[in-house]
């Protein structure tokens, strides 16, 4: 079978799937995975095919762009969006496998050619009393609340989707059709969709229609030949176990503040680091500091004693998976969202919101994350737990992947 997965985004959205694409691929199916040029290589080094999608550009000029010309920005970038994943399935496809972001295109991608689709998410997206909507936050607003919420945060979605759905329908010779209709039609149908996160940190909600099923973390396909460079093994073995700071492709521009809070955190906290330069290029050098570029968090987790990171889904799970307590960081979107998560299970501090951070605050909450043991315990409870879930085998197996 011909199984093409589509999705847009950082490389948190897509990483994930390269391991469930090398799970299917092993399991005897053709996969292509189509995402922007920038994730070619890692596509391709999984062993899947690439399929170009267009990638979303920055605004250009200066100041801040207000809500509005967020929103007219978003609703631009889906409609070419929606464009080349026309153009990328026209190459052959038997099943669709849709992100969130992707999955209110493809639905009429598949509606037009008669291809089957399942959903493939990495954030819990259906309404439930358990939580707020994963963009809105932490706070809970009760359990009525929480689902009010979740309907609005979904409406809110299909308005973006407008321009773009109009014009792909047209495309595609399919009789209009308001984002909102074909998302109740979907819903109504109890159309299957696959949870690639830990029921560690977020368990199936009772409340959740038929159809909507958590498999377990979709871990990003990773090289067994590689190993972390010369320079990093050397100072891991030069002294006690160091903290690592990332935030991954956040935080871009604040590279010079974060490097000093970092710097200063460590050093007050009596603790070595490990800075990840990403997005917001942290740099600093000394006998206690290292800064390194990207590299498998598989293999450098499990040889730190702490993490500080943005709360990304992949780096929050691969954080507990190495049995690490964490320090979340949370930045925007879905992150704050995980980082309570974390919090809730004993595996994280009270997470500290990008905007409020300080060397101060950092420096306290390693000192207690590093040396109160009820944290490294929740981790580790947390990671036998991710050790028995076979996201990816268990996507492969289900009813919607096995026929």
């Amino acid at each position: 079978m011909r199984i093409l997965i589509a999705a847009a985004g950082s490389r948190g959205d897509v990483a994930p799937y390269t391991g469930l694409g090398g799970e299917l691929r092993r399991a005897g199916h053709e996969v292509a995975l189509a995402t922007s040029d920038a994730f070619a290589p890692l596509v391709r080094e999984a062993g899947l095919e690439f399929r170009a999608l267009p990638a979303r550009t920055e605004s250009e000029g200066g100041g801040t762009p207000n809500t509005r010309e967020l929103m007219r920005a978003a609703a631009a970038f889906v409609t070419e969006l929606g464009q080349g994943f026309a153009d990328a399935m026209a190459r052959g496809t038997d099943l669709l496998l849709l992100s969130t972001t992707t999955a209110p295109l493809g639905w009429h991608l598949a509606e037009a050619t008669g291809t089957p689709a399942v959903g493939a998410y990495l954030q819990p997206a259906g309404p439930t009393g358990d939580f707020p909507p994963v963009v809105t936050g932490a706070r809970s607003l009760g359990r009525l609340g929480n689902r009010m919420a979740g309907r609005l945060a979904l409406r809110m979605a299909d308005r973006l989707y407008t321009q773009a759905v109009t014009e792909l329908r047209r495309r595609l010779d399919l009789p209009q059709l308001a984002p909102h209709a074909m998302r109740r039609r979907q819903e109504q149908a109890d159309w299957p969709v696959l949870h690639g996160f830990s029921s560690t940190l977020v368990p199936r909600p009772s409340d959740w229609r038929p159809g909507l099923d958590v498999v377990g973390t979709w871990w990003p396909y990773a090289d067994a030949g590689r190993r972390l460079p010369a320079d990093l093994e050397n100072f891991l073995a030069a002294g006690p176990k160091p903290v690592f700071i990332g935030f991954g492709n956040m935080a871009a521009g604040h590279g010079e503040r974060l490097t000093g809070i970092a710097v200063r955190a460590l050093r007050t906290a009596g603790l070595r680091g490990v800075l990840q330069t990403g997005s917001a290029k942290l740099a600093a050098d000394g006998n206690d500091v290292l800064t390194i570029g990207d590299v498998p968090h598989a293999l450098l987790f499990p040889r730190v004693a702490a993490v500080v990171h943005h709360a990304g889904a992949g780096t929050a799970a691969a954080g507990l998976r190495a049995s690490v307590p964490a320090v979340p960081v949370p930045v925007t979107a879905d992150q704050p969202f995980w980082a309570a998560r974390l919090a809730a299970i004993g595996a994280a501090t009270a997470p500290i919101p990008f905007r409020s951070l300080t060397a101060e605050r950092l420096a306290e909450a390693l000192g207690r994350v590093v040396r109160q043991q009820s944290y490294a315990r929740a981790a580790s409870a947390a990671a036998q737990h991710l050790a028995t879930e076979d996201g990816a085998g268990r996507a492969g197996r289900s009813r919607p992947l096995s026929g």
